[in-house]
């Protein structure tokens, strides 16, 4: 009966599969055990196939020889290899073997890729401790950085990253500790309380808080989806499979071939693409950058004004790094502009968005060569007292929010409230309104007169030729 009870589960995950699937997983398992199948149904289960911690990681050997890399780090082909080890097949009271079958593949396979919270967590358990038991933040900690880093790594790796890449973003290591952080702030204890810093580190968490922070934190599930899907090979390349990465990091557009390094990172990429409007989280092109564009007032409004919807990121003078979403195409107007999906947020030294509160509709202000009001750009707060401001005078801003910025709820996000700018970019995100694609792929500037006026208005009318690039011109960037 044991017997039947251990093939009915397998049949039952293996059900979870379709055909395609099926073979797929066939096919991987075939190869890391080392032979065709055949061979071992002759002699029974004598022959019977496993894998073994040794043939992941030669896996990556076989696979990689070309490239002299390896698609998934050290550290998580071992906690992958736990994972597939802490299957348990009914009746199988002899203890853990330390070779997989192609049940626990299988059944592994199954709870991570197609299982609920429920039937992830006890395969999430052992790849975050090798020991049962509850486990300590840092042990958390730990695997949920392996887990970032092994999701940019192997994107890289397998050239996923839709034009992006490791040269032409920030450091990736600070952002695999910024969004590990970031995840890690979700955890909370039985009694609501939610333990930070060298605290969280020491608190000790059991298995239903862990499974209870894996359903309310997506994240987790979806990065180890790709990890394994890509780092293995397996069920990628279906259709509805490959959804995750397209959603999971915009293409890039825009910073081919400029020598120019983003201020955003791969994991802060990801983040705060998660939460912008799903309609726009396919593609982010770059449409100003102070580095490129120069440091001027006139040439941002000129590169930005009526391109849909944008992010703005910059980084002042201590290193502190911040940014905007703004849910509509800037407008140069004396008046407060967007809705209520607009959001501020942060990236170094700490990663994390702000959402709106409902307290006012002060979400994005853009104004210029005005003598009564502002000129400068701004979100959040109010007239003199903004989240996020850069005057006209470029080079200068502002987050101000003693407490918190009334319409974000976010609190001081530059190192002093008055700071110096260092670099600034303006990223337009999903596609660009029609209006802004012109034929013959001239500047707005050509086209819209108000922009044209507002540039003579302030005397640097023709400065921008020469320094305007067309619009489009890298939609093969890939």
């Amino acid at each position: 009966k044991m017997g039947n009870a251990e093939s009915n589960t397998y049949q039952n995950h293996l059900s979870r599969f379709l055909p395609e699937e099926q073979s797929d997983i066939d096919r991987m398992f075939d190869t890391l055990s080392g032979s065709s199948g055949a061979a071992g149904a002759k002699n029974g289960k004598a022959m019977k196939k496993t894998v073994t911690l040794a043939a992941l990681q030669a896996r990556k050997t076989i696979i990689s020889a070309a490239y002299m890399r390896e698609p998934l780090p050290e550290q998580m082909t071992v906690r992958l290899y736990n994972g597939m080890k802490s299957v348990d097949l009914t009746g199988k009271s002899s203890g853990p073997s330390e070779q997989i079958a192609k049940e626990q593949f299988v059944i592994f396979m199954s709870n991570l890729l197609k299982g609920n919270a429920d039937e992830k967590i006890t395969i999430i358990m052992r790849m975050i401790s090798k020991t049962e038991g509850p486990v300590k933040g840092k042990q958390i900690q730990e695997f949920t950085e392996d887990l970032i880093m092994s999701l940019v790594h192997v994107l890289s790796f397998r050239k996923e990253l839709q034009g992006w890449n490791l040269e032409n973003t920030r450091d990736a290591a600070s952002g695999v500790k910024a969004l590990a952080s970031q995840l890690l702030s979700e955890l909370k204890l039985a009694d609501g309380k939610n333990p930070v810093g060298p605290q969280l580190m020491e608190t000790t968490f059991d298995q239903s808080v862990i499974e209870d922070w894996v359903y309310r934190v997506p994240q987790i599930s979806t990065f180890l989806n790709v990890v394994i899907r890509q780092g293995f090979r397996v069920l990628y390349s279906l259709p509805d499979q490959a959804k995750d990465v397209v959603n999971l990091v915009p293409a890039c557009k825009g910073i081919r071939g400029r020598g120019l390094v983003s201020l955003f990172d791969i994991p802060s990429i990801i983040y705060i693409n998660s939460h912008l409007p799903a309609e726009l989280q396919h593609k982010w092109q770059l449409l100003f950058s102070s580095r490129v564009h120069g440091e001027s007032f006139s040439q941002l409004c000129g590169h930005i004004v009526n391109k849909g919807p944008c992010i703005v990121i910059l980084k002042d003078l201590d290193g502190y790094i911040f940014g905007g979403f703004a849910s509509h195409s800037w407008e140069v107007k004396p008046q407060f502009q967007g809705d209520n999906r607009c959001f501020l947020f942060s990236v170094f030294p700490s990663l994390a968005v702000y959402t709106c509160t409902g307290y006012n509709d002060h979400y994005m202000y853009l104004n210029h060569g005005q003598q009564t009001m502002p000129n400068g750009l701004g979100m959040g707060g109010q007239h003199d007292y903004f989240g996020l401001w850069i005057d006209s005078d470029y080079g200068k801003g502002h987050s101000k929010a003693k407490p918190r910025c009334t319409t974000y709820n976010s609190p001081q996000l530059s190192a002093k409230e008055n700071f110096t700018l260092d670099a600034m970019e303006v990223w337009a995100v999903g596609d660009l309104p029609e209006n802004a694609v012109i034929k013959g792929k001239k500047s707005i500037l050509d086209v819209d007169p108000e922009a044209q006026a507002l540039l003579e208005m302030t005397g640097k009318s023709r400065q921008s030729d020469g320094l305007r690039e067309p619009l489009g011109d890298d939609d093969d960037d890939n």
